[in-house]
Parts: structure tokens; sequence; C-alpha cells
């Protein structure tokens, strides 16, 4: 039995995955404990319950790819419309340093992958969706380049063992990074807060840690990330000038797809879409001096990535992993052991070899293996007992949020360029 929906109806199935994500969220504190998205604890429920059927009656279910590939084009532009570079000043050296250190792991990443892959017996390509594509790259990097891999190098399969591997990496990034910074933290012998003031470390708007410089650094602050309690109105006009800019955006990826197709520079479309979407940024701020609307743009990105993964996690055939299942899990295995390792002997020593260092350190781990938030709570588990950590949640939501997938998209397009990997 095959049953094809058209956009309405994948619209429709992707809304009700999303609800269901957040009832199940509410109720299990596991998924949100580690952060689980929505659509993916809903998504993923849906799959299994498709399995079932596949297994009793069947059933194939084949959603509208087009509007899956909209909100996957509309989710990279937001990144590349939130890299606003005069931030990297924001975060100074330190930012620097953490970028670059991010970078090295990420090559390091594929080459375990890649590597591990081909000792395994499997196409040595397979080793990026165990890589940097779906651990560092998270959910929506693992949803853009799976069907990459599958129509242009034949690896069947790819985007739903990314999407299992995404979420296999949120889990474990949320694990580590709390033994890796106490561990550090040890070794400081630093102690932690008596209890009161431990809590009284916890901003009650913004669920963020307290600091000493608060007030001297709320200026600096309100320049990275906008303020709970001074939100901007989302207004039709501003929907209206956001969704322009998202236009632009896939307008210049189209293009410059068609016309670099078959050349040496030929990229795939979301990568054209999060380029377009730095430049159009950029080049608005700094040329024209433009007001950008950052939580017009994240609101529409996340929407965006939302519906896009409830589609792509609904259409997933997970009986396509039986075969994969033991070298995956090998992988996985030194992925975490190598994460932990750079984290505790690299990312701490180059950051300095302090306490904001452990912090950041769990950080990485979060957003190593996981995401943006799996990083912010490692952190917050560990600036909860031991203090705030200024310098750390300054920095590490600037790499974690838009330039890690800006460095990630590079390096994996150079990976699969290399002959003798496909």
């Amino acid at each position: 039995m095959e049953i094809t929906l058209n956009s309405h109806y994948t619209l429709i199935i992707a809304a009700v995955v999303m609800l269901v994500g957040h009832w199940l969220i509410f109720r299990i504190k596991f998924l949100a404990t580690f952060n689980i998205p929505e659509p993916v604890a809903g998504g993923l429920l849906a799959a299994l319950i498709i399995t079932l059927l596949n297994a009793t009656i069947g059933l194939k279910l084949t959603l509208d790819t087009d509007l899956q590939n909209t909100f996957m084009l509309m989710f990279f532009a937001s990144i590349g419309l939130s890299a606003d570079f005069t931030r990297l000043k924001e975060g100074g050296k330190p930012l620097v340093i953490l970028l670059v250190l991010v970078s090295v792991f990420i090559v390091i990443q594929d080459i375990i992958g890649v590597g591990l892959a081909a000792l395994l017996g499997l196409k040595p390509l397979i080793g990026l969706m165990v890589g940097s594509v779906t651990l560092t790259g998270g959910h929506g990097t693992a949803g853009a380049w799976g069907p990459v891999l599958e129509a242009k190098y034949g690896i069947a399969g790819a985007t739903t063992l990314g999407i299992a591997t995404a979420t296999f990496g949120l889990v474990f990034g949320g694990l580590i990074g709390g033994p890796v910074a106490h561990r550090l933290i040890r070794r400081q012998r630093r102690q932690p807060l008596p209890p009161v003031q431990a809590r009284s470390n916890i901003d009650a708007i913004s669920g963020q840690p307290r600091h000493a410089q608060a007030d001297q650094n709320a200026e600096k602050q309100r320049l990275t990330f906008e303020l709970l309690d001074q939100p901007r109105l989302i207004t039709s006009y501003a929907v209206i000038e956001t969704l322009a800019m998202f236009a632009a955006c896939l307008i210049s990826a189209d293009l410059l797809s068609d016309w670099t197709r078959g050349t040496a520079i030929e990229l795939p479309t979301f990568i054209w879409a999060l380029g377009s979407g730095v430049v159009i940024r950029n080049v608005l701020t700094h040329v024209f001096h433009f007001e950008m609307f950052d939580r017009a743009i994240d609101v529409f990105g996340n929407t965006s990535l939302s519906l896009f993964l409830a589609i792509a996690l609904v259409s997933l055939r997970l009986w396509e992993l039986s075969d994969l299942a033991g070298p995956v899990a090998i992988i996985l295995t030194a992925q975490i052991a190598v994460m932990m390792v750079y984290a505790a002997y690299i990312t701490y020593r180059f950051m300095g070899s302090d306490y904001d260092a452990a912090v950041i350190a769990a950080g990485h781990c979060g957003f190593g293996l996981g995401a943006t938030p799996t990083a912010i709570a490692n952190m917050q588990a560990i600036t909860d007992r031991f203090g705030p950590s200024y310098k750390a949640y300054l920095i590490v939501p600037l790499v974690g949020a838009f330039f890690v997938d800006l460095i990630n998209a590079t390096v994996l397009q150079v990976f699969t360029q290399i002959p003798f990997l496909q």
C-alpha cells in the first residue's frame, strides 16, 4: 500500500507531529532534560508507527518533497541572515580561538567517521553522516545532506541514518558535558556555591546566570542577544520585511545552483541559501546601515526547521537501517570518546585552563555532539553549582548558533570532493 500526500496534507501532518512532540516533551522528563526538539520527539513516534504499519500491511507514505525542500532552504537562509560578522568583535580573541578549535574538531570528526566507515566495510562517505553532518550539524544539516548523499553518491538510507544519529548525538552531548567539566573543575579545587547563593545566581526572567559584571556589560550583551524583558514586537510590516529577505536568499540560491551546476564550484542549493543570507545580512547592515530584526529571523528560521524536520521524520524508512546498526554503533562510540578527550585536553587548555574554560568545554561537548540548546543546558548545570561564567555565555552561543554551520558546510564540501572517498 502506497499513499502520496500533496502539500496541504503534508503541512497538516507536520503541524500535528509538532503538537504531539510538544505534548510528549511536556509529559516525558527525559525528552525535556536532553533538549530533544518537538518535531524530533513527535516525528520519531510517527516514524515508528509508520515502520510498524510497513511491517504489517506494507504501507509506504510519501510526502510533498517540494514543501520540505522550501522549509530546509529557509532554515539555512536564517543561519546566514543571523551571521553578522561584527559579532566577532564582541567575543574578541577567545571567540576566534574557539572558532579555530571547533574547526579543527570538525575535521577530526569527519576523519574518524570516514576512516572507521572504510575499515568496517562501508562506503567512506557514510562516515560523514556519523561525523560532523549530524553530530556538529544536528538534525537540520542531517536532513539537508542526506538527500545529497542519496542522489549524488548512491548512499541509500543516508537521511534516515542522519536523523537517527543526530538524535543520538543530542542525548550524549547532554550526558558527557557535565562529567567532563566537573572533572576539570575538581582539578582547580573550586568549591560549589552554598545552596542559597547558587539559587540566587539564576535570573528569574532569562533563566541565565547573574554575574557581577551584569550592569557594566548590559549594553554589550544587548548587542549580542535580545533581552527577553525588552522584546521588539513582530508586526505585519516586520513579517513582510523578513519574508522579503528570505525570498531573496531562496531566489539567489536557486539561480546560483543552476548557474554552477556541472562546474568546479557546484554546491548543494542549501549552501548557496546560507551563503546568500550571509552576504545579504552584512551588506544591508554595514553598507546600507539597515537595522536587522534578528528575533523575526529566528522565528522564521526555527519554524522552518521544525516543519522541515517533521516532514523529514515522517518520511523516514527505519527498516533501511538494519544492516548499519553494528558499524554505526562502533563509530558513534569512538566519536563520543574523542569528543570527551578533545574537550578536556584541547578546548580546556587553549581556552585558558580556568573555570571559564571548563564551562566552555562543557558547552563544546553540547554542540559538538548535539546542538546549541544542549550546550547551554550543559553550561547552566555547571554555573548553577559553581558560579557564573560571562565569557562562556557570550562566546559559546555565538559559535554554536551560526558560525559553526558556516565552518561545517565548508569542511563537508571539501570532504565530498575528495575522489577516493566517493
